[in-house]
């Protein structure tokens, strides 16, 4: 499952997962899965997750992934 900082974002914010789902249009168990790391977002979720936090969707969600050979 792909890394996250949603939780950590939404508390620097002081938002609620009610609130963070209402404002991008999912369900509060669709936020709390994101968090627990059992549901993976479409790229379309993860960059709207990003705008809400103004931040690039990297930062929210960070690729561990090498580039490096």
């Amino acid at each position: 499952m792909m890394n996250n900082e949603v939780k950590v974002f939404r508390a620097k914010r002081d938002m609620s997962q009610d609130e963070l789902s209402k404002l991008i249009g999912v369900s509060r168990q669709t936020i709390i899965a994101i968090e627990k790391k059992k549901y993976n977002p479409s790229l379309k979720l993860a960059y709207k997750i990003a705008k809400v936090f103004a931040v690039n969707v990297e930062e929210v969600f960070p690729n561990e992934v090498s580039l490096q050979d």
